[in-house]
């Protein structure tokens, strides 16, 4: 058991207060500050004082440092709902739309792969997208009035007015 002051390690803490800890915690608030002490030093040595602007993606590093659960929560329904429009596509479409997109194929060599023209799938990859996005589009149109309703905004077919 080691001994160590709260004021060090929460911000909050406006006087000295020693607490006996576990050498585990310890050794969890010792790798916390490394931690914070190469994080400030990766921002100095790489000068990310600079504008946001820059696309080399270093202030996406810096300042993007981890999800809060509601976008943990919005990014796994995101990818659910995106799956299930991939998989309500005929068998070819998906294939093309996953090999173009996941797999970073060209259009050309998916077409030397599959024996067919090139534009036949351009054509199926446009059609493809065409449906996912219909998907998408009533997927959340019906999400927003199941939601209302549940809030007591619609009743049946009819919208209420918003009353605070």
């Amino acid at each position: 058991m080691k001994t160590i002051n709260l004021k060090d390690y929460y911000p909050y803490y406006t006087q000295d207060t020693f607490v006996e800890v576990p050498d585990e915690i310890l050794a969890i608030f010792e790798e916390y500050t490394r931690t914070e002490t190469a994080y400030v030093r990766k921002k100095y040595r790489h000068k990310a004082h600079y504008s946001l602007d820059r696309g080399d993606g270093i202030e996406h590093d810096i300042l993007f440092v981890s999800l809060s659960p509601d976008e943990i929560y919005e990014r796994k329904l995101t990818c659910e709902q995106l799956h299930a429009a991939i998989a309500s596509l005929p068998d070819k479409q998906a294939k093309r739309i996953y090999a173009h997109y996941f797999m970073d194929m060209s259009k050309t060599a998916i077409a030397k792969a599959e024996g067919v023209s090139e534009k036949a799938v351009r054509i199926g990859i446009e059609r493809g997208l065409h449906t996912i996005e219909k998907y998408l589009k009533s997927f959340s149109i019906s999400c927003s009035v199941s939601s209302r309703k549940k809030s007591g905004y619609i009743e049946g077919d009819e919208i209420l007015p918003y009353v605070p």
